[in-house]
């Protein structure tokens, strides 16, 4: 059974995964879950804030790899299978799902986010700081897609929302069962179970990649995850960052 890595619980901090950068550049490897109460500086994918309600979860875990960058970067996917677990505990699954490549969705609408960050670690490697936020007892307002929370969506059986150390334990140790399953498996056994969960990979898809929009037809994923976007013109383009819509959503 794979054992989940300790959980090093703040009041306060700027941001989980700023603090966990701090870390690997003064040496440490983890891996150390680094969780916050509250961040006066969240940061989700380029550069934007992230709100950061007291209830909610703010998490960073602190670990090293010798994959190469490429494969390093694979830990994205493990972060959502992980976040999925955490929700599936609290919420009917079946409103439980992945958009591509790593927000995780319940009811269709946006519950957390990941922000993967990495670097040369001094001990060899690469350092991973991989930042997971979660809306548990309340969503954002004002965001470019519909947020919700978990708290929105309890099963019956379930009258409040998990604390932030009871829903850091939960996802510290579903992170942990992925992970060894990566370390010994490989990829495809991390994909196949991200895919099950991810719908509209085999429909209308727009792809926002900074200053470019594509639009075209999904064709699923590649063998390292990236999405297959088949363009009007016929041509596949391999997408492997960028804000994408699937459906009629797109």
């Amino acid at each position: 059974m794979a054992s989940a890595a300790p959980v090093l619980l703040l009041d306060q901090t700027d941001s989980t995964n700023a603090d966990a950068r701090r870390r690997a550049e003064a040496g440490e490897s983890g891996p150390l879950w680094i969780v916050a109460r509250r961040q006066s500086a969240g940061r989700g994918r380029r550069g934007r804030a992230w709100e950061s309600d007291r209830g909610n979860l703010f998490a960073t875990l602190l670990t090293t790899t010798r994959k190469p960058p490429a494969e390093a970067a694979q830990v994205t996917f493990i972060a959502a299978l992980a976040i999925a677990d955490l929700l599936d505990a609290f919420a009917p699954p079946s409103l439980v799902t992945i958009k591509w490549p790593n927000d995780v969705m319940l009811a269709g609408d946006k519950a957390s986010g990941v922000l993967v960050e990495s670097g040369a670690h001094e001990g060899g490697g690469l350092w991973l700081a991989v930042g997971i936020g979660v809306n548990l007892a309340q969503a954002p307002e004002g965001t470019e897609r519909p947020a919700t929370a978990l708290a929105n969506h309890l099963r019956g059986d379930v009258l409040t929302p998990p604390t932030v150390e009871a829903a850091a334990a939960t996802l510290a140790a579903a992170f942990a069962v992925w992970m060894e399953r990566w370390e010994t498996l490989g990829f495809q056994p991390i994909l196949d179970a991200w895919q099950a969960r991810t719908p509209g990979l085999d429909g209308p898809a727009v792809a926002r990649l900074g200053r470019e929009t594509v639009e075209g037809r999904a064709e699923g994923v590649a063998a390292d995850g990236a999405l297959k976007l088949r363009l009007a013109d016929g041509s596949l383009r391999l997408i492997s960052a960028g804000d994408v819509f699937f459906g009629e959503a797109a």
